[in-house]
């Protein structure tokens, strides 16, 4: 009886110690998209296309105020008929709403190229997260850029490790 209780005994202690010496660590994975060059690149091409879209719809916004300005200086003037000025006008508010409609599609377009673009980024990052985790034996690696992690010591930051599996020089 005896020795089952000292063999059930060391288990016990020797899984508990093995939990406790379990490795952790954390990384700041906004530092490394920060200074990794893919992400500059793919910061470049969304403005690029955010320009291209948002200067598309400024001069739709400008036409329509344009003829907005004209029509309502034929009405100052006498020479539009009431009749014609509300077909134009109907014309106006339905060019309107179209880019009210434009404004949505063109958040719904940069958030699609947004994902197109960082989403390889957010996968290779966490790729190379999961290597330094795996070949370093951390059980568990927090990430200090998303506010959670309360405390850590400094030697328990893989951040360096993980930038030198991306290639990223100091």
């Amino acid at each position: 009886m005896n020795k089952i209780f000292t063999l059930t005994l060391g288990l016990l202690l020797t899984l508990a110690t093995e939990g406790i010496s379990q490795k952790f660590g954390f990384c700041n994975s906004a530092l490394l998209l920060t200074q990794l060059p893919d992400v500059k690149a793919a910061d470049s091409d969304l403005q690029a296309f955010q320009t291209q879209l948002t200067k598309k719809g400024q001069e739709r916004v400008k036409a329509l105020q344009d003829a907005a300005t004209d029509l309502d200086r034929k009405k100052q003037l006498g020479t539009i008929s009431p009749k014609d000025f509300d077909a134009q006008y109907a014309k106006l508010e339905e060019e309107r709403e179209s880019i009210a409609k434009y404004e949505q599609e063109v958040y719904q377009k940069l958030t699609q190229k947004r994902e197109e673009l960082y989403k390889p980024l957010l996968d290779k990052v966490n790729k190379a997260m999961s290597d330094v985790a795996t070949e370093n034996g951390f059980a568990l690696v927090f990430d200090s850029s998303t506010q959670i992690l309360i405390y850590a010591h400094e030697s328990l930051d893989v951040t360096q490790k993980v930038k030198e599996k991306l290639g990223i020089a100091n």
